[in-house]
């Protein structure tokens, strides 16, 4: 589904990735993780196709994306779902037209509208919340809304980059039993994260990057020290650098 081969990327003489070598099988659940600056953001910019590797093949859904021309990116993207730690949802729309509108903009049917966005909503347990605004939600359920809206399309893989950062401990279980489901029906998910206590309690699969390197990949725990924290109330509190 997802296969890094000897994969480099730089910046300006610092190491986003180095000579990293993943594969992710069609149906894995894999949890990325390793402290802020490791290279967990330049692994997902490289899938996404927002940044060129320096070295190195990455394919995608069986396809080399290495040297993909810029036409046919936002096809690539249709493959790939995302799930953000702070929702991006429209706060003017419903919830049943932000899950329409990622429909619409690669220009569905309005009867494949019409047919998928009840079903997705279904799924992630907010069916009764079609005609609510976001302002009108708990975060768990704008969180449902996001990864409503990431599996509109049909995706072959859901990216969730944070999923639970701003979520309660009880919610974000709640949050993870959802994608698990979500995993369990066939689709490959890859998730970003610093919740060790998710990841220790998932037992799933674990990537760890340090210093642009991929360390370790097993299933397992999460690894790495929490003494302080990453987030405070939601708030970021040591940032991505790559």
């Amino acid at each position: 589904m997802i296969v890094f081969e000897n994969v480099t990327k730089n910046y300006n003489g610092n190491t986003g990735l180095n000579k990293a070598t993943v594969h992710i099988h069609k149906g894995d659940f894999v949890f990325l993780v390793g402290p802020s600056g490791a290279g967990k953001t330049t692994f997902i910019r490289l899938i996404l196709k927002e940044i060129e590797p320096d070295r190195g093949r990455i394919t995608v859904a069986g396809k080399d994306i290495t040297h993909l021309s810029r036409k046919e990116i936002p096809k690539l993207r249709q493959k790939i779902g995302m799930v953000f730690q702070d929702f991006r949802l429209l706060e003017k729309k419903t919830v049943y037209e932000n899950v329409a509108f990622a429909m619409e903009v690669v220009h569905r049917s309005k009867k494949e509208i019409k047919e998928r966005v009840p079903y997705v909503l279904e799924l992630v347990d907010i069916a009764d919340k079609a005609d609510r605004y976001p302002h009108e939600l708990s975060a768990g359920e704008q969180q449902r809304v996001g990864i409503a809206r990431a599996l509109a399309n049909r995706p072959s893989v859901l990216i969730a980059d944070e999923p639970t950062g701003n979520l309660d401990p009880v919610t974000a279980m709640e949050i993870m039993q959802l994608l698990e489901k979500i995993n369990v029906r066939g689709t490959t998910i890859l998730m970003v994260t610093h919740a060790k206590d998710i990841v220790d309690k998932m037992h799933k699969r674990v990537v760890a990057i340090e210093h642009g390197h991929i360390v370790r990949d097993e299933e397992g725990q999460y690894g790495f020290s929490v003494d302080e924290p990453y987030y405070i109330s939601g708030e970021e509190v040591d940032p991505y650098v790559f």
